[in-house]
């Protein structure tokens, strides 16, 4: 049983509403593992990781995400299906209820921070009604130190109760489940799902709108590492795309896998202390540093194990979003502390189901921001009910779910720093060659690791106009050589061998590029809408 006495202080939730809780405050997470697998919430599985099912929600509801529209938000905040405006005195109703329903339960509290850079420190407390859940933030947010923790004032606090159901008609919401953010309050309040990453989002969302208007720093939905240099390297991609896998490199220290801000200073920080990588297909051949880190302290959601605890990581029954958190510790190679210097090269990463992008290209500061407001992947068949076929998915600054400004600011903020920085930003395709999905293969991980590793060694930096071509259709330059590559891949139209069907596709996809594009252009510069493909199709 679990030894309760552990722990050295104790508090009160009255503050915040929730009555003659059982408070476990601050428990390790051997203590929390114990718990969850005593009270039957989750299995230890063979490595020696916890596995949970999060139940109804595997995977985060942007339709269920709302921001309290009151003097802080209501004429900052891009306001749209993206960021839902939610009533003030809803608001309150609904978190009494959600504080009356934790009341009189067991109830777990963790203390903890976000931002590595100790002038941007946001000091967070956790409750959750669930023992993993706190488990789980003290996986993903940073640890302070017992000395720390001493006068620890929190500045913003998550309210976590999966078990709550919201009444949509007397509530405001949507349906049962919700996530909401308070900035006069500095509350996310989330209930009716299990899905621990809207924990996170939820600090990451509150984080982006806190950044840019308050501290003049860029928050950005990224990964990011760093060489021997001191060259910071950065990874923008939206699930999917490789962004965990491609900076988790042997040869660079991780900076962290998801949620970084870049300052005026020119320094990168890591939000959060650990990393959620999805874990579909995963294999320690294709990514070891992450599947070596699935051990004791790990969190698996959603996956099958079977009767001896070994997890088959290509079983989707559950869900194609299983996942796994871990503190940022469980990787060998790691900057610590999670801060970076002197940005050198931005990679856009995205998963061209179409197979007409490059496998890497060079961008110019206009058309990174193009890029970088459109945020292009695709969807292949089968992903999602009724794709049949690839569909070009565009996520505004590679990650519009947690972004409360209009993307036209994080865009120009994106820009201004590119040439401040004089920092090379490249567009790497890692979804299909030789044809689009069904008729292509997916791009070799071994290629992509070459082309990234070329542009960090430097093999890539220079732009000699003869080493590159620049693409008939998107207008970015294309590299004619790159070591580790054969060069026939370099070239996407080479690689189909039939221009006519090549060039009515990649025309198809300029133009989902421009009617997306249009429900920005009026928030953008001329010099960011200069920064799209110029060519039509006839």
């Amino acid at each position: 049983m679990i030894n309760y006495n552990q722990v050295t202080k104790t508090i009160s939730l009255e503050v915040y509403g929730i009555k003659n809780a059982n408070v476990q405050y601050q428990l390790s997470p051997e203590q929390l593992h114990e718990i969850t697998v005593e009270k039957g919430l989750g299995k230890e599985a063979s490595s020696g990781a916890l596995a949970v099912n999060t139940g109804e929600f595997t995977g985060r509801s942007p339709k269920d995400r709302f921001i309290v529209k009151d003097d802080i938000t209501k004429d900052r905040v891009w306001w749209g299906d993206i960021n839902i405006p939610f009533d003030a005195d809803k608001f309150d109703a609904l978190y009494n209820k959600v504080v009356n329903y934790l009341s009189n339960k067991e109830i777990f509290v963790r203390d903890s921070y976000a931002c590595a850079d100790e002038d941007y420190k946001l000091n967070i407390r956790v409750i959750n009604e669930y023992p993993w859940s706190n488990q789980f933030a003290y996986n993903m947010f940073l640890r302070p130190t017992e000395e720390e923790l001493k006068g620890f004032d929190p500045e913003w606090t998550v309210v976590n109760a999966p078990g709550f159901m919201a009444n949509p008609e007397e509530d405001g919401t949507r349906q049962h489940n919700f996530a909401i953010l308070n900035f006069s309050k500095k509350i996310a309040l989330i209930g009716g799902t299990g899905y621990t990453g809207e924990i996170k989002k939820g600090i990451f969302s509150a984080l982006n709108f806190i950044l840019p208007v308050f501290k003049n720093t860029l928050p950005m939905h990224c990964s990011a590492n760093v060489g021997k240099e001191g060259d910071t390297a950065i990874f923008f991609g939206l699930s999917g795309t490789g962004k965990t896998t491609l900076s988790t490199d042997p040869n660079r220290s991780l900076i962290g896998d998801d949620e970084h801000g870049w300052t005026a200073g020119n320094s990168v920080f890591n939000f959060e202390g650990g990393c959620y990588a999805k874990v579909i297909n995963l294999s320690r051949d294709n990514e070891p540093e992450i599947y070596d880190a699935i051990k004791k302290g790990a969190i698996l959601e959603n996956v099958i194990l079977d009767k001896d605890g070994h997890v088959n990581f290509e079983d989707i029954s559950i869900t194609q979003n299983t996942r796994v958190s871990y503190p940022i510790e469980h990787i060998e190679n790691i900057q610590v502390p999670s801060t970076g210097k002197n940005p050198k090269n931005i990679f856009f990463l995205t998963a061209d189901a179409f197979g007409v992008l490059p496998p890497i290209s060079k961008l110019t500061p206009s058309q990174a921001a193009y890029h970088f407001i459109s945020g292009y992947t695709a969807k292949v068949a089968g992903t999602e009910a009724g794709v049949v076929e690839p569909q070009p998915s565009f996520s505004a600054c590679f990650g519009a779910p947690f972004m409360p400004l209009h993307p036209a600011k994080y865009a120009e903020m994106l820009s201004e720093k590119m040439i401040k920085s004089g920092v090379n930003v490249w567009l790497v395709n890692t979804g299909w060659t030789g044809g689009p999905y069904g008729v292509g293969t997916r791009m070799k991980l071994k290629y992509t690791r070459a082309m990234i590793s070329a542009v960090l060694n430097g093999d890539l930096g220079l732009y000699n106009y003869d080493d590159y071509h620049i693409h008939s259709v998107f207008g970015v330059a294309q590299p004619r050589e790159c070591p580790g590559v054969p060069t026939s891949v370099l070239s996407p139209r080479a690689t189909w061998n039939d221009d006519e069907n090549y060039y009515k596709t990649a025309f198809k996809l300029t133009n989902a590029f421009r009617e997306n594009f249009k429900k920005f252009e009026a928030h953008c510069n001329e010099e960011i809408r200069r920064g799209g493909p110029q060519r039509y199709a006839f």
